[in-house]
């Protein structure tokens, strides 16, 4: 999907939002989305442009030459604002270093885009690792060390074909933030405090989340137990996602369920809670690349490695406020990172 069709799936869907719900979604449901997705006349794995930036890489790229000359690789990604932007990035940075791209992003649902690549239909694209691990692989109990999260889902995943390359730091999760004034005014700092002071005045704990996060054991209830906090119902407002940020901000609630990479968050100023007992999973991005691509194009990883080590939340943040919050095109917020930080030049 290119141009208009991009902008309109980026607005529609809010950063986070269509991984997590689509991560944790029975399995009937996902095999009606990845039917949908491949259905004649949809978005996604029936339709692909080619990308025609004239880029070459930059001095941060850490290559000389082009290595992936004479290759045609087809890059994916799910539907919301987030993934568009880091499937962008993965296609401009291939073009760069010499190959032909073709841009099957903005695919709706975690597992239509996972089955591209699992397929072969598409070669690469940045997944989550926790993702991989709950949703792909069926575990239950996310690792809460990071980089072993990474290293369980690399190796598990072979035998499916796929490879993972190294993970960033860039880590799409759940969390409580609150606003300037509100922080102050309860000095909270993690959600231990939180915890704390539901205990001492829960009167003082208001919330406004989603429906689908008040009610998940990875959500409001099992946080709640995690930390013994003791929130009543009364105190818990529901509403859309982009409500509670709007909420949060003004102070409605004291506190609101968001996504750790949001670009909201920077927008409005709020102030995201540390998980201090790390009850969230961890989502770090990676590249999830189709091994049988890999292998005829090895470079791909070479080409991938620094600019995956350079995304972070900050970075994230960044980027996914100037498409949701300035309406910008994910295309051209991707080439203007990249740009700016070196990885790639004008050809």
């Amino acid at each position: 999907m290119a141009g208009l069709a991009r902008r309109t799936a980026a607005a529609a869907a809010r950063p986070g939002g269509g991984r997590v719900r689509a991560l944790r979604r029975p399995a009937a449901l996902l095999a009606a989305a990845l039917l949908a997705t491949v259905a004649p006349g949809g978005c996604g794995l029936v339709s692909g442009s080619a990308m025609t930036d004239n880029v070459k890489p930059g001095p941060a790229a850490g290559y000389p030459d082009r290595p992936l000359t004479g290759a045609q690789l087809t890059v994916t990604s799910k539907e919301f604002t987030e993934q568009i932007v880091l499937g962008q990035i993965m296609g401009i940075v291939f073009e760069a270093a010499g190959a032909k791209v073709i841009d099957k992003t903005s695919i709706q649902g975690s597992i239509g885009a996972r089955e591209a690549v699992k397929s072969g239909t598409a070669d690469a694209a940045y997944e989550y690792t926790g993702t991989g691990w709950i949703t792909y692989l069926g575990h239950t109990k996310p690792v809460v060390d990071p980089h072993e999260q990474w290293k369980v889902v690399r190796d598990e995943d072979r035998k499916n074909g796929i490879v993972w390359l190294p993970a960033s730091t860039l880590n799409n999760t759940y969390a409580l933030a609150l606003n300037t004034a509100n922080q102050k005014r309860l000095g909270v700092r993690d959600l231990s405090d939180v915890a704390a002071l539901s205990k001492k005045n829960p009167g003082a704990v208001t919330m406004c989340v989603e429906n689908e996060f008040a009610t998940r054991n990875d959500g409001l209830p099992g946080m709640a137990r995690a930390y013994g906090m003791q929130v009543p119902s009364s105190n818990v407002r529901k509403m859309t996602g982009g409500v509670v940020y709007t909420e949060t901000k003004n102070g409605t609630c004291a506190l609101g369920e968001v996504f750790t990479t949001d670009g909201r968050i920077k927008a409005m100023n709020l102030h995201v809670l540390a998980d201090d007992k790390h009850f969230f999973p961890n989502y770090n991005v990676a590249p999830e690349i189709n091994a049988k691509a890999l292998k005829k194009y090895p470079a791909i990883a070479e080409v991938l490695a620094p600019v995956t080590k350079a995304l972070n939340n900050t970075v994230a943040q960044e980027l996914n406020r100037k498409v949701d919050v300035e309406g910008q095109d994910p295309h051209d917020v991707a080439k203007n990172w990249l740009l700016k930080e070196g990885f790639i030049k004008e050809g």
